[in-house]
């Protein structure tokens, strides 16, 4: 722990599962960083006020408090909303939603909302934007670009003129974690899935295939059955097909994917799976750790929340 001043600033990405907060300086460098299994659908609100105390024992004399993430849902300590897209970072920093959790006074971040025009459906978010916004901040994407932030649900995302234009989100990492969890797969289901041949096969057979995924996704069972698919590569296989039918889906949604260059902001095994499901369908990516694009957004959305207008 360090000490620090009142230039500081405590941002805290406050999931459901988990919380990762971190003390940011007033160059926007990390300072310090605190991580607990303290998500919001494992506290009660006796809970999260005391999460919220440890955060400011540890950093006593840091300025503002923010939050963003599943803390500001309707399971969470407030609801905070959404703000409607198009929207950017300005947007979002003039609708925080000032609260106090125990002794923590802090400013929660809305979610965003979006209709996609190709099929009139409607998308939420909480918490990834804060990271799209530090994505921007930190002027290395192009405002136009097309981002995925892979992980349990996988979001899509559209810029244009550095805002979110509309998204996607995809379900594929709690499909997989359901399936080697339980039910029919999990019987034949080995290690956690890797790139490799079988991987690439899977993104093949999702992308390119004339089936669905329904189909798909028994065929993993039938292919070992038979000797086509080693048991040891199952869940390789498995990852390929979830990641080549969401990738499929985002094409159909973005047509522009198909020759842009893909920011994945997450952790590292993660975005290294997206990366080469990415390759294999000739489309390039790089990574963004998540750590550097939340703790980018928090700076930006106070930079904008304290200016005068």
């Amino acid at each position: 722990m360090q000490q620090q001043d009142t230039d500081s600033i405590i941002g805290i990405n406050w999931g459901s599962s988990n919380l990762r907060a971190y003390l940011i300086g007033a160059d926007g460098q990390i300072l310090d960083a605190y991580e607990a299994p303290a998500g919001v659908a494992t506290l009660d609100r006796d809970g999260m006020a005391a999460a919220a105390d440890a955060i400011r024992a540890r950093w006593p004399h840091a300025g503002h408090a923010y939050a963003a993430g599943m803390i500001g849902s309707n399971v969470g300590w407030v609801d905070a909303g959404y703000v409607e897209c198009p929207a950017g970072a300005a947007t979002v920093a003039q609708s925080l939603v000032r609260t106090q959790i125990g002794g923590l006074s802090l400013s929660i971040v809305p979610g965003m909302a979006c209709v996609r025009p190709i099929d009139g459906a409607p998308d939420v978010m909480r918490g990834e934007e804060t990271e799209l916004l530090g994505l921007l901040r930190g002027g290395n994407v192009d405002p136009d670009a097309i981002v995925a932030l892979p992980g349990t649900h996988t979001k899509w995302i559209q810029l244009s003129d550095g805002r979110v234009e509309s998204f996607m989100t995809s379900m594929s990492g709690e499909l997989f974690d359901r399936l080697a969890s339980g039910g029919l797969l999990a019987s034949v289901l080995e290690g956690p899935g890797e790139p490799g041949p079988a991987f690439a096969e899977g993104v093949r057979a999702a992308a390119n295939g004339t089936l669905g995924l329904g189909a798909l996704l028994f065929g993993v069972r039938a292919r070992m059955i038979r000797g086509a698919l080693p048991r040891d590569q199952t869940s390789s296989y498995l990852r390929g097909l979830l990641a080549g039918a969401e990738i499929a889906d985002a094409l159909a949604l973005f047509p522009a994917l198909r020759s842009a260059s893909v920011p994945l902001v997450g952790s590292g095994p993660v975005t290294r799976l997206y990366q080469a499901a990415l390759a294999e369908l000739g489309i390039a990516a790089h990574t963004v750790a998540s750590a550097e694009a939340v703790v980018r957004g928090f700076s930006a959305i106070h930079a904008i929340a304290n200016t005068p207008r």
